[in-house]
């Protein structure tokens, strides 16, 4: 009676699975086809950026990154200017514009009407598509003359520190900084802003129904919930700022000296790429720019890196 009852197994089932699989397989390999070309790009980058600045490493070494001295009519070469100068205009634009950032992530997010937030996140994103060049000029027409007219004073009441020393040219570190705190700014404060947004209303509602103010919900429940994410930002705002490139070369003053001096004009390695390196005369020179390249692209890598770990959705942070 049982066995009467049986029901048999349906002739095209298995054919019905063995398509799906085959489909699977292809839609894999075409993944995996596409990912490796993309890490065969960049490892095609770095190899050929390697094997093209081999001259400046087998002349200097590691010594290249730490020597101050360039002059390319001597033929002597060191990177220490142009990483120092990098490295000083990104962490002095963060530290500008990530408190405006995450400050105004936060009055979009917790404060602001829906309809002033929602005018405002498109304005702040609108402003990550004006290309480069045009904020340089903007900073030359602009911002140089005001700097160049701030400068005296700050030397004046603040000139005992060694951030403010020297004549006022307007070029230089600071205006550099300014413009490239401009460019990152949108970076940081849509990021944060999605990920303030991804926060779970009932934990906000049970701190409010505890009696928490506005302020003792957003330090205590938005911002630890988004703190990783925010950190992601930061780095991403970090890569973006040291691969700039027309805009801190209009602005910084392209003088290859390493100075704490914000009135100082200073030099960075993608500004140094971008003027010189149709100019480079010999071979040991045209090497040491690439080994420049090879460092930009060695250090961007590692921040985009970091900050890809860093950017996580809210809902794995909490789990």
């Amino acid at each position: 009676m049982s066995a009467a009852l049986e029901v048999p197994p349906r002739p095209l089932a298995a054919p019905v699975r063995a398509r799906e699989s085959a489909g699977d397989r292809a839609f894999r390999r075409a993944a995996f086809c596409a990912a490796a070309v993309v890490l065969a790009l960049a490892a095609g980058i770095a190899l050929e950026l390697a094997w093209n600045s081999r001259q400046a490493w087998s002349r200097y070494g590691l010594p290249f990154f730490w020597t101050s001295v360039w002059d390319p009519v001597a033929e002597e070469f060191g990177a220490w200017p142009f990483l120092f100068g990098t490295l000083y205009s990104s962490f002095l634009a963060l530290a500008i514009s990530v408190p405006l950032g995450v400050g105004a992530a936060i009055f979009l997010t917790e404060l602001a009407p829906r309809r002033l937030a929602d005018a405002a996140t498109f304005l702040i994103e609108l402003l990550a598509a004006v290309p480069s060049v045009v904020l340089g000029l903007m900073g030359i027409f602009v911002l140089v003359p005001a700097v160049r007219a701030v400068e005296p004073a700050l030397g004046r009441w603040l000139g005992w520190l060694p951030f403010f020393e020297g004549p006022a040219y307007g070029v230089g570190m600071l205006s550099a900084a300014l413009v490239l705190s401009v460019m990152v700014l949108p970076y940081i404060t849509s990021i944060t802003r999605d990920i303030l947004l991804g926060v779970p209303g009932p934990l906000k509602e049970a701190m409010l129904a505890l009696g928490a103010t506005r302020w003792e919900v957003v330090s205590k429940v938005s911002l630890p919930f988004a703190r990783s994410g925010i950190l992601g930002a930061v780095f991403l705002a970090l890569g973006r700022a040291l691969g700039e490139t027309m805009a801190v070369t209009m602005v910084i003053g392209n003088d290859p000296k390493a100075s704490w001096s914000l009135f100082a004009p200073a030099y960075t390695m993608s500004a140094v790429l971008a003027n010189e390196f149709a100019e480079a005369s010999s071979d040991l020179y045209l090497h040491a720019l690439v080994a420049i390249g090879l460092a930009l692209f060695a250090v961007t890598i590692v921040i985009n890196g970091l900050a890809r770990l860093l950017i996580r959705p809210p809902s794995r942070g909490a789990a």
